[in-house]
C-alpha cells in the first residue's frame, strides 16, 4: 500500500468517522463528550472541563486513538458460548486484533489445571479462590504488576495490598517503558517527572524531539509542534527512521493545517540506532569548546560539572561521530540552534529509553540542558513522553518496589502500618523469579504482561511456571491465551467511563484529572477498587490496620491519597470542588531542584559498546499508527504504507549489501529467538538498522537489561537474515 504525504488530516478524519459507524455516532459522541480523561495517551484530556478538552479548556482536543480505546469499549459483550466453542488452543490462534474485538468480558472466567477452556464463574467464588490462593502462596511468593489504565485509587489501593500482606514485589508498565526517564531524570535533578507543563509549550522556540514518534504514538502532541513552527520557533528531529508524520502533518482540528499540511522537522537528523547519547556528548563538546555554556548558573544550581566537562573534553570527535553517525557540520548546526533559542524543550520516548543504555542517554539530555540552565525554571525543560493514561499515576501513589522515604513516613504514621523494607521487584525480576519457579501467584492489574515482555520464549515459560496468574480486564488479550498458568483466572473490569463513582489520572504533565465514570454498559463487570475491597475484606479479615469495607468508597481512598502521596495534597480541595490540579513540586521553578544539595548533578558518562558484525542489522521493535501499546486495532500501518506486520524495514543499501530483494521472505534470527517467513520492504531508515512490529517480534528481543533502570532494550536488538527457500502455505 502507499503511504500518504502527510501524516493526520483526512484519512485520521475518515477512519473516525467509520468507527461512529459502527459503533453509533451519537452513542460515540455522548461517550466522548463525558467528563472522563482520555484512555489512551498520558498527553491528557477530559476530566471535568469536558470531555475532547484539555487544560487549557482547549476543544476539540482528540485523536483517533482515543476514539479507538472508547469503540472498544463500546462494543458488545462476549458471546455466550464464545469460551465453549474456543479452546485455549484455538485462542491461541487469534491475532491480537481479533482477541480484542471478540467483546466485552462481562463475567469472571477460570482456566483450571489440565483444562482446555475457559469456564465462567460466579464473583464469590472468584474471590474466595483469589483469597485461598493468595493465602497459601504468602507474600515471598507473590508479584502485583499494573498497567497505567487503572486510577489512582485502585492503583493506590493494590499496592496497599501487597505492603499489608508484606511484600515490594509491586511495579507497574513503566518499567518496560520510561523507567530509565525516571531514573535518570531523578539522579539528576530530583524529580523522575516531566519538569514542563503544558501551557509552557506555548513559549517554546527550539523543541528537540529525540527517539519518538508523537505522530503515530501520540498524535494531540502534533499541534503544538505545528504551533512552534508557526511563531517562528524551531523543532529537531532526532530520529534513525524518517517517519512521514514528523516532516509534514495534518492537525485535522486547525483548518488551515487540515487544508495545507504542517511542516513539523524544520531539521531532521537519522542518527545510528543507539547513537543519540554519542550525539548529545557531541553537542556537549561543541557547546563547551565554543565557551557559551552559563558558568554562572552551573556555578550556582549544578554540581559534578568539572568531572562531566573532563569525560566530554577526553571523548574524542572521531568517536563521537562514528558512533553517533551524525557529521560535525550537523552536530555545529544543531548547536548554534540551541546557543540562538530562549526557551528549549527536549522531548524524548523509548527510542531513548529502550537501550541497555537508556538511564545514561536520560542523564545525558539532562547535562545538555543544564549547560545552558534550560531546565529548572518556567517556559524551557524535559519532556519525557509518556505511553499509558495514568502511568505516571500510577508511580505517584506507590505501585514500585521501593517507597520513597517521604511516602513510607507517612504511611507509618498515619496508618501505623510497617512497610516492609526487604528488596522489591520490579517488572523483569518477577519474570526471572517465575522462570526460576519462586512465584505461586501473580495479580495483573489490567495490562498485558506476557504481551508487554522481551524474549517470549523465556516469558512463556516463567508465566507458566506460576501456579495462578490472575488478570483484571476490559477485553480479552495474548496475555490471557499465553500468558496463562497451572491456574488462570480473568475478572472483567469496568474501564474509566463506566466507573461508579469518580477515579483520577495523572498525565505526562503531573496535571491529575478527575473521570466522573458512568453508567456501565453491561450487567457482571465490576470496577477495580470494588475488586480489590472485596477481595481485602476476605484476606485481611480479622486484621484491623485497615478498615477495607470503607474503603469500598472511592472519596475515603481519595483522603487517604491526599494525606499519604507527597504532591497530592491539593486532591482534598478536588474531593470537594472536582478542582483538577497539578502535583506540587513537579514543574521546577526558580532552579529550586529538589534534591539532597538543591542543586542538578551532571553526570560524567563514557559512550556505551554499540559494536555489531558485517552481517548484523541493529534491530527496533515500533508501534504502528493503528495499534496502542500492545493492543492491535488494525493489521495496516497506514504512515509507512504497510498492509501488514509481518515486515522487516530495510535501509536499501543494506537489502543490496546482504544480497536481498523487497518482498524476499528472511528469517530473523537474534540470540533469543528468531520468526521465519518475514518479508523484506525498503523504508527510509538508517543504514545498519532495521524495523519490526512490537509485540510480534518480542520473540527476537533479549531479556537483559539497562542495569540502572531494569528496562530491556526493545531497541536495540543485533539480528542477522537468513534466506527462506519455502513459501508458506
Amino acid at each position: 500500500m502507499k503511504a500518504p504525504r502527510s501524516g493526520g488530516g483526512w484519512k485520521a478524519i475518515k477512519y473516525s468517522l467509520t468507527l461512529a459507524n459502527k459503533v453509533g455516532w451519537w452513542k460515540l459522541w455522548k461517550s466522548m463528550r463525558t467528563r472522563n480523561a482520555c484512555k489512551t495517551c498520558a498527553v491528557g484530556m477530559g476530566g471535568q472541563k469536558g470531555g475532547m478538552v484539555n487544560e487549557a479548556g482547549l476543544f476539540p482536543e482528540v485523536c483517533k486513538k482515543s476514539f479507538q480505546a472508547m469503540a472498544a469499549d463500546m462494543q458488545p459483550a462476549v458471546a455466550n458460548d464464545f469460551f465453549a466453542k474456543n479452546n485455549i488452543d484455538q485462542l491461541r490462534a487469534m491475532s491480537s486484533r481479533k482477541l480484542e474485538y471478540s467483546g466485552r468480558l462481562t463475567q469472571p472466567l477460570l482456566l483450571s489445571p489440565g483444562e482446555k477452556h475457559y469456564k465462567p464463574i460466579s464473583w464469590d467464588e472468584a474471590f474466595d479462590l483469589v483469597v485461598e490462593r493468595l493465602k497459601a502462596a504468602g507474600p515471598e511468593r507473590t508479584f502485583y504488576y499494573a498497567s497505567g489504565r487503572s486510577s489512582n485509587e485502585a492503583g493506590f489501593l493494590f499496592q496497599l495490598m501487597s505492603r499489608l500482606m508484606g511484600t515490594n514485589f509491586v511495579n507497574n508498565c513503566s518499567f518496560y517503558c520510561h523507567q530509565a526517564s525516571g531514573v535518570g531524570l531523578g539522579s539528576s535533578i530530583g524529580t523522575g517527572a516531566g519538569t514542563l507543563r503544558l501551557e509552557d509549550l506555548d513559549h517554546t522556540d527550539l523543541y528537540i524531539l529525540i527517539g519518538a514518534n508523537p505522530s503515530s504514538n501520540h498524535p494531540r502532541l502534533m499541534k503544538a509542534f505545528m504551533e512552534i513552527r508557526r511563531r517562528g520557533g524551531k523543532v529537531i528531529v532526532v530520529n534513525p527512521v524518517k517517519e512521514l508524520g514528523l516532516v509534514n502533518f495534518k492537525v485535522p482540528s486547525d483548518v488551515r493545517s487540515l487544508l495545507f499540511g504542517s511542516s513539523i522537522a524544520s531539521t531532521y537528523v537519522q542518527p545510528h540506532v543507539g547513537g543519540d547519547m554519542a550525539l548529545l556528548i557531541g553537542l556537549s563538546k561543541e557547546v563547551l569548546e565554543r565557551n557559551a555554556h552559563d558558568q554562572a548558573f552551573i556555578d550556582a544550581h549544578t554540581e559534578n560539572f568539572d568531572a562531566f566537562k573532563q569525560q566530554v573534553t577526553e571523548t574524542s570527535w572521531d568517536d563521537i561521530i562514528a558512533q553517533s553517525g551524525v557529521d560535525r557540520e550537523t552536530i555545529r548546526n544543531i548547536a548554534d540552534q540551541y546557543l540562538s533559542a530562549k526557551n528549549v524543550v527536549i522531548g524524548w520516548c523509548m527510542g531513548i529509553t529502550h537501550h541497555l543504555h537508556g538511564t545514561n542517554s536520560v542523564q545525558s539530555i539532562v547535562n545538555f540542558s543544564l549547560l545552558r540552565g534550560m531546565v529548572g525554571r518556567r517556559k524551557a525543560g524535559l519532556m519525557p513522553i509518556r505511553g499509558h493514561s495514568n502511568v505516571q499515576g500510577l508511580g505517584s501513589v506507590g505501585v514500585v518496589p521501593g517507597m520513597k522515604q517521604a511516602m513510607l513516613e507517612r504511611f507509618e504514621k498515619q496508618l501505623g502500618i510497617k512497610v516492609p523494607t526487604t528488596p522489591g521487584y520490579d517488572t523483569m525480576a518477577c519474570m526471572e523469579a517465575s522462570h526460576r519457579g519462586e512465584i505461586d501467584f501473580a495479580f495483573c492489574l489490567g495490562g498485558n504482561l506476557f504481551g508487554s515482555n522481551p524474549d517470549t520464549k523465556y516469558a512463556l515459560e516463567a508465566m507458566s511456571r506460576i501456579k495462578t496468574v490472575l488478570y483484571l480486564s476490559t477485553t480479552l488479550n495474548t496475555g490471557h491465551v499465553w500468558g496463562t498458568g497451572e491456574e488462570t483466572l480473568i475478572l472483567p473490569v469496568l474501564p474509566r467511563d463506566e466507573e461508579p463513582e469518580p477515579t483520577t489520572q495523572e498525565s505526562m504533565f503531573s496535571y491529575v484529572r478527575m473521570s466522573d465514570g458512568g453508567k456501565s454498559r453491561f450487567t457482571g463487570p465490576r470496577s477495580e477498587v470494588s475488586i480489590l475491597a472485596a477481595i481485602g475484606q476476605k484476606l485481611f479479615a480479622g486484621d484491623d490496620r485497615i478498615d477495607w469495607k470503607k474503603l469500598e468508597s472511592h472519596s475515603a481512598i481519595q483522603e487517604l491519597i491526599a494525606d499519604l502521596i507527597p504532591g497530592y495534597e491539593n486532591m482534598k480541595e478536588t474531593l470537594q470542588s472536582h478542582k483538577e490540579f497539578h502535583v506540587t513540586g513537579r514543574a521546577v521553578e526558580e532552579y529550586n531542584f529538589p534534591t539532597e544539595s538543591g542543586k542538578a548533578k551532571f553526570h560524567a558518562l563514557p559512550l556505551p559498546d554499540l559494536s555489531v558484525a558485517e552481517n548484523e542489522l541493529r534491530l527496533i521493535t515500533i508501534r504502528s499508527e493503528g495499534q496502542f501499546n500492545s493492543v492491535v486495532y488494525d493489521e495496516e500501518d497506514i504512515y509507512r504504507g504497510q498492509e501488514r506486520r509481518d515486515v522487516i524495514l530495510m535501509n536499501r543499501a543494506d537489502i543490496d549489501r546482504l544480497g536481498l530483494k523487497p518482498d524476499q521472505r528472511v528469517k530473523v534470527k537474534s540470540e533469543a529467538g528468531e520468526m521465519p517467513y518475514i518479508l523484506v520492504r525498503e523504508f527510509d531508515i538508517r543504514a545498519g538498522s532495521a524495523l519490526m512490529y512490537y509485540p510480534e517480534a518480542n520473540v527476537l528481543v533479549p531479556h537483559t537489561v539497562d542495569p540502572l533502570s531494569k528496562t530491556p532494550g526493545f531497541k536495540s536488538t543485533r539480528v542477522t537474515l537468513e534466506v527462506e527457500d519455502v513459501i508458506p502455505n
